[in-house]
């Protein structure tokens, strides 16, 4: 299963994001507001890295509330780490797994595509599973 699978029936304009001018504390109003822990941030229409809880944290840790009037360009993870919408979601969930992160931009041809979660591609895998498992069920009061 690929991450189209996943994201065939997300609208690409709906991809919630930042500019790499936005202030933090605007970001982080973004992500309280929407509860999500992670934003792609886009440079000249190209996904230049990701802001997370993480990020933020670590940047309060380091310098303080003034962390909250700098730029997200100033504190994001970057480059931002991607996939394309044709990604296994095994080798996505792998990927994210060895370099510890939870969130990828979905880039295909240089364009934004979608942005996904761990949760997205766990509840991806227990939907697979739970299909197989019922399939053999089937199966078995069958044969």
């Amino acid at each position: 299963m690929t991450i189209a699978n996943i994201i065939g029936d997300r609208d690409a304009n709906q991809v919630v994001s930042c500019d790499v001018a936005t202030p933090v504390s605007e970001a982080v109003s973004m992500l309280a507001g929407k509860k999500i822990g992670a934003l792609p941030v886009i440079r000249d229409g190209k996904v230049a890295g990701i802001i997370s809880e993480r990020d933020v944290i670590y940047r309060l840790a380091d310098t303080g509330s003034a962390c909250l009037d700098m730029s997200v360009g100033e504190i994001m993870t970057s480059p931002a780490i991607t996939v394309e919408s044709g990604t296994q979601v095994d080798d996505a969930l792998a990927l994210m797994t060895r370099r510890r992160f939870r969130h990828f931009p979905v880039v295909d041809n240089g364009a934004l595509v979608a942005f996904i979660s761990i949760g997205d591609l766990v509840k991806n895998k227990i939907d697979e599973v739970e299909h197989e498992a019922a399939a053999l069920r089937d199966y078995i009061q069958t044969a």
